[in-house]
């Protein structure tokens, strides 16, 4: 199904469509975008911080704002400006933010111009938005998402159906992201409308480089999904195609694109300038479509006075000027606000709840990971659970969501496609409307892909946006090797994982505490990954056992950052200074405990349970009492995370060590090797640490 605009057809309706109160209110802000670029080019020396104009897409852009509902959600680009002012945001707001100030809007001096972020209640929503092109596209598909399971379940009530619009540019359009979210847009048919902007430039690069076809053509193969065309530099053409767009997509609840052929009259950026790669020829060409003179000759034509026009460009003018000077004068963020809205505040401090309920049973991990979920889906109607394979059929590739398909129906339950990246970047979306995803991948092996959304819109978000939007999600990744699982299903990913700040880091080792941190990962409004380990899913690897725990009762919640001492070694022997501390996590804990029983009260073991929070403070205090320190990983040892930590705890403990922090881990290979001989030399196991523990308490 597809629209198709005839500009013939329309070329002697639409002023007659189009009011001139609105024709005029465009002018007005196409007056006040070109002044704004000409006071930034101006004062080039003062606006030092890199940024794009909308020159050239302004009547899109405005003719898209327009149309917009304080229920809707848009996700502007970096080119926007004109669609921020055409939903009601003032030049000295965007100018804050231009010049990094305190007051700026949307990231408090933090983001680029242009980059906004707003709930404010009369206007329509906008997530926080990053410079990464096309990347805004799965979390704003997740907003769409969102918004359609609220409405199926009847969660809220609208005013008007929301309608969802994201905006990109045509360059954006080749990456795979974004076939993603039009492939899950399309798919379940969400109420999302692409708008692609095309100046038929990416930075430097031209059309011919890039694509073989531009955003009309390339959607064609995505069934479901509806396209327009427009010429997105005619204001009257625009909102009547845009009108028609929102209206459809408000009323008939599906997806569209609409590509709209814009031109760029401004730099790239301030930092990419025109001159430096365009030539006159294809500058004369852009201006001759100049969107501000389109319709200023379309309005003298239908015989509105010169003068008018003319007032209305002075006054923008000089109400910029005014804007400007004010947000010059404006105060910089005080440097103590640096490391403000890294995360939200978490209600959950305390460890609360019934963990060993009197005649309770023995449950392994996977079960413990299933009831608290069934748990939490039975009280929360805004959790859902969606992922590879997490659906009725299987329920997981390791059976870790049996059940919870049958129970909950498929649309709080599903199935995804191979799409990491959606998987989780759509939690951005979705957590922004009040959901709360529990989204899986399939293996530790398979985050790589959704790595991207991860650093460039999760962990930012509420950073970025002022602790407007954190994004509440349970990301559940399986991890580590698990007896010939081979080098695409048992790595170890948690280095990578803790460079990412923003994000919550859990890696339970027992059952108990699994459903105690998943119920505390629920009700945390920040991005949380639950690392799960393979092999102490079912308790079948040997040595294992104690992963089964009787199962805490429904009320019990246990927060991150609380490390424990699960072997406690002989104080005597600890006052003789025979004693040692192994700090680990995940399979580390059975290592460590086997290893231990050959010392006799000499070893003492931490169980870190979460490493972002990491209680360092418990860390801290038992090295002190202990002098020595083996940190214990199954992930390759050369820049990991026990090294770094093995770092801080030498530099915070030094006057108390009697010997080096010692690190123990994988070999540092590329891969887990599938043969068993092979995973064995290459892993640490309880022997190897028995030998490491030898050798430092003879030290």
């Amino acid at each position: 199904m597809f629209f198709y605009v005839s500009l013939l057809s329309m070329e002697n309706t639409l002023h007659e469509k189009v009011s001139q109160d609105i024709l005029l209110k465009a002018y007005n802000h196409m007056m006040l975008a070109k002044a704004m670029a000409d006071i930034y080019e101006e004062n080039r020396n003062v606006c030092k911080y890199v940024h794009s104009t909308s020159r050239g897409h302004e009547a899109i852009q405005l003719a898209t704002a327009y149309q917009l509902k304080k229920e809707d959600w848009v996700s502007p680009y970096y080119r926007d400006e004109s669609i921020l002012l055409g939903i009601g945001f003032e030049p000295y707001q965007l100018m804050l933010q231009l010049l990094a100030k305190a007051d700026d809007p949307f990231s408090g001096g933090r983001s680029y111009y242009s980059h906004p972020s707003s709930r404010d209640e009369n206007k329509p929503k906008i997530i926080h938005q990053s410079s990464a092109t096309g990347m805004q596209t799965i979390p704003t598909a997740g907003i769409a998402q969102g918004i359609k399971y609220i409405q199926d379940f009847n969660l809220q009530q609208f005013e008007n159906n929301p309608v969802v619009i994201c905006s990109l540019g045509d360059n954006s359009m080749t990456e795979g992201e974004v076939s993603e979210a039009l492939q899950f847009s399309a798919l379940h048919q969400l109420p999302i409308i692409f708008l692609v902007q095309d100046n038929e430039w990416g930075i430097s690069v031209t059309k011919e480089e890039a694509r073989t076809c531009d955003a009309y053509d390339f959607v064609a193969g995505f069934t479901g999904l509806s396209r327009m065309r427009v010429d997105g530099t005619d204001f009257a053409e625009s909102f009547e195609v845009m009108k028609k767009a929102v209206d459809f997509v408000r009323t008939e609840r599906k997806p569209l694109v609409v590509c709209a052929k814009t031109v760029l009259i401004g730099h790239h950026t301030s930092g990419v300038r025109r001159e430096f790669y365009r030539d006159e020829e294809d500058l004369t060409k852009h201006r001759a479509k100049d969107p501000g003179e389109i319709l200023r000759n379309q309005l003298l034509e239908s015989g509105v006075d010169e003068e008018l026009l003319k007032q209305i460009t002075k006054k923008a003018r000089l109400e910029t000027e005014e804007a400007f000077e004010r947000a010059k004068n404006a105060e910089d963020p005080k440097p103590e606000t640096v490391m403000q809205h890294i995360f939200a505040p978490t209600p959950i401090i305390e460890e609360t709840g019934t963990r060993e309920p009197a005649g309770g049973e023995k449950i392994v991990m996977v079960d413990a990971a299933i009831h608290a979920i069934q748990e939490l889906m039975w009280k929360h109607p805004e959790a859902l659970l969606y992922g590879q394979d997490v659906g009725e059929r299987i329920g997981g590739v390791f059976r870790e969501t049996v059940t919870l398909g049958k129970k909950f129906g498929s649309k709080r339950v599903f199935n995804t496609a191979i799409q990491e990246a959606y998987i989780i970047g759509s939690t951005t979306g979705m957590s922004a409307v009040g959901l709360k995803p529990i989204v899986e991948v399939q293996f530790a092996d398979y985050i790589y892909p959704g790595i991207n959304q991860l650093i460039t819109e999760i962990s930012k978000s509420s950073y970025l946006s002022q602790g407007k939007f954190p994004v509440s999600n349970i990301i559940r990744v399986p991890i580590g090797a698990y007896g010939g699982g081979g080098p695409y299903h048992s790595g170890s990913v948690e280095s990578i994982l803790a460079n990412i700040k923003g994000i919550k880091i859990a890696y339970p080792s027992n059952a108990a505490d699994f459903k105690g941190l998943l119920k505390a990962a629920y009700y945390d409004p920040n991005p949380v990954i639950m690392l799960e380990h393979k092999g102490l899913y079912w308790s079948k690897v040997p040595g294992t056992e104690d992963a089964k725990t009787i199962e805490p009762a429904e009320d019990y919640i246990l927060p991150f950052g609380k490390g424990k001492v699960i072997i406690e070694a002989d104080k005597n022997e600890t006052e003789k200074g025979r004693t040692l501390l192994v700090v680990t996590y995940g399979m580390g804990v059975y290592w460590a405990k086997e290893a231990a029983k050959s010392f006799n009260g000499r070893v003492e073991v931490i169980d870190l349970r979460t490493l972002i929070p990491l209680d360092e403070e418990l860390v801290f205090e038992r090295v002190k009492a202990h002098g020595k320190c083996i940190v214990l990983t199954e992930e390759q040892l050369n820049n990991s995370f026990a090294e770094a930590f093995a770092h801080r705890i030498s530099k915070n403990c030094f006057r108390y060590l009697e010997a080096p922090v010692e690190t123990i881990g994988s070999l540092d290979v590329p891969a887990v090797p599938i043969n068993l001989v092979l995973e064995k030399e290459m892993l640490p196991n309880a022997e190897k640490l028995s030998e490491k523990i030898d050798e430092l308490l003879k030290h």
